[in-house]
């Protein structure tokens, strides 16, 4: 073993120490439990109140995940396995951004992969002025440079049971919340993760005043509508010959009939998308008024281009599609994925605006109508 490989055996080794807890968590059966948070959409998580911090029960972490993870959060760093507020912050995902603005904590923010999809302007100064590092990509997350940073939690997510680079940084002592604001289908659900970081930051108040308002927004709109004539939808388009859409009891099915619309498949109930044939969609929803995120396109002609059965429909023919593709960030990142989810009474009144109005430039939140 030449020396250069040994130092660097060292550092690393240093580096796991030092981020292990001085003083080990209290046993979690120790953790007296004195009352539940109210949770009313979200289904992934349940919050309780512990001695001086708070209980998080994550629920299904990963798609058809039958486990449930707590972490304790306590101002009193000799309880529990995270200490209040957190400091410093690794976030994986760009939905984690809107709640660190809301709450006015994007100064925690540390770490995150593959920088460039961060769209929000307050992150890209942070970002350019190098308080942000770029931790690789989510799919080869450079973990020494993570461990290194030495953050007080990590924010991450997980598609199935096998996190390895989660598990390892667990073993160097580092928390990791897995945040499933991605799988609620309420539209409320995903906007009500805000509580859970609102914990971290020992903001409680706040994060709930927060949702509580766009919560109201969202009932506000929808009420709204419900008693106007209802137009039909349709959602999505092809990728290699097949057509997905999103079900009717997903997030997205759900905002466009809030919006006082008649979504073609809202009978449908599933996690994923649905995936037909181009000629099954245009049996179904050929005469469909509306034609709401078709994929990455923001054209016609680039629509054309890919597959001429897009012009047999009505929709198409009477211009009458919306796209979230076209609002990009500096870097190239599409804001609709970065705020929506936390944003749906925004994304409400856009479809609704869409749906029962006549939108004019920049009326809208996060949709354009496609170019020529």
């Amino acid at each position: 073993m030449n020396s250069r490989f040994l130092l660097v055996i060292l550092i690393l080794s240093s580096i796991f120490v030092s981020c292990k807890n001085e003083n080990p968590a209290v046993p979690a059966t120790a953790i007296t439990v004195t009352d539940t948070l109210e949770v009313k959409y979200a289904k992934g998580f349940d919050l309780k109140r512990i001695k001086d911090g708070y209980r998080l029960m994550i629920n299904n972490p990963w798609p058809g995940s039958a486990d449930t993870l707590q972490l304790d959060f306590s101002t009193d760093a000799t309880i529990g396995d995270v200490q209040i507020p957190v400091e410093k912050l690794i976030a994986t995902s760009t939905t984690h951004i809107p709640p660190l603005e809301l709450l006015d904590e994007t100064d925690k923010l540390i770490g995150f992969p593959d920088t460039d999809y961060i769209s929000s302007p307050a992150m890209r100064e942070r970002i350019d002025a190098g308080d942000v590092e770029d931790l690789g990509s989510n799919e080869d997350v450079n973990l020494e440079h993570t461990i290194s940073l030495v953050p007080d939690i990590v924010i991450g997510y997980g598609i199935d049971a096998d996190n390895p680079t989660y598990d390892r940084m667990m073993e160097a002592g580092i928390p990791v919340l897995y945040n499933g604001d991605w799988t609620e289908q309420h539209p409320l659900g995903r906007a009500e993760w805000i509580k859970v970081f609102g914990i971290l930051f020992d903001k409680e108040e706040e994060a709930f005043a927060i949702f509580k308002k766009i919560e109201s927004d969202y009932l506000a709109a929808k009420a709204s509508v419900q008693d106007l004539d209802k137009p039909t939808v349709i959602a999505g388009a092809t990728w290699k010959d097949v057509w997905y859409l999103p079900y009717g009891n997903s997030w997205q099915g759900r905002m466009i009939n809030d919006a006082g619309a008649n979504y073609i498949y809202k009978e449908t109930q599933g996690s994923g998308s649905l995936a037909y044939n181009v000629e099954t969609v245009l049996n179904d929803a050929q005469n469909a008024d509306f034609w709401i995120a078709p994929g990455q396109y923001t054209s016609y002609k680039q629509m054309l281009a890919d597959n001429a059965s897009y012009e047999l429909f009505k929709a198409f023919q009477e211009k009458q599609l919306f796209t979230f593709a076209m609002r990009k960030g500096p870097t190239g990142g599409v804001i609709y994925y970065e705020s929506a989810a936390m944003r749906p009474d925004l994304v409400l009144k856009d479809l609704i605006e869409i749906f029962h109005g006549k939108p004019q430039e920049n009326d809208l939140n996060f949709f354009d109508p496609l170019s020529d």
